[in-house]
């Protein structure tokens, strides 16, 4: 696995990680009544500490990690990692922020109708929250399958 493919791995796991916590405890509070402000901004600065937090521990422990693979694998005490990018690699990260966009861009179309059907501000934003980790997600797995497919 190449060094991109192992940090796309990590912020793919993350976001799939946090959004599932999102979702969880939006449902929670969405069970006990109508969204409180209150709570639905805190929830909302937790799962970004959590994103950061997350992503930088899941890059650092995936490099160690796999540091102490390659080392032992080739009983090197200096392993050689390949972090160059090349043209192939800004053209995958262009593709996945083409598709990021166009999932986004939906998202913010659906959230926006929620306000023409009555629905508060709040669950407006709490989509768009959703619909933002959403397609970071989907573009973390276009990245992935076209590393894959060698474009």
């Amino acid at each position: 696995m190449s060094y991109q493919e192992k940090n796309i791995t990590v912020s793919l796991t993350s976001a799939i990680l946090v959004l599932g916590y999102y979702l969880t405890r939006l449902f929670q509070m969405n069970q006990n009544g109508p969204l409180d402000s209150t709570s639905v901004f805190s929830l909302w600065g937790v799962v970004i500490v959590i994103t950061i937090i997350v992503n930088i521990v899941g890059t650092i422990l995936t490099h160690i990690v796999s540091a102490i693979i390659e080392a032992i694998r080739t009983r090197s005490e200096d392993p050689h990692i390949e972090d160059i990018e090349d043209e192939r690699d800004e053209l995958i990260k262009l593709k996945g922020t083409r598709v990021a966009h166009f999932v986004f861009s939906f998202g913010a179309l659906i959230s926006m109708l929620t306000l023409v059907f009555g629905k508060p501000a709040l669950v407006m934003f709490s989509l768009l929250i959703f619909f933002g980790t959403f397609a970071e997600i989907i573009a973390d797995i276009t990245r992935l399958v076209l590393y894959r497919r060698g474009v």
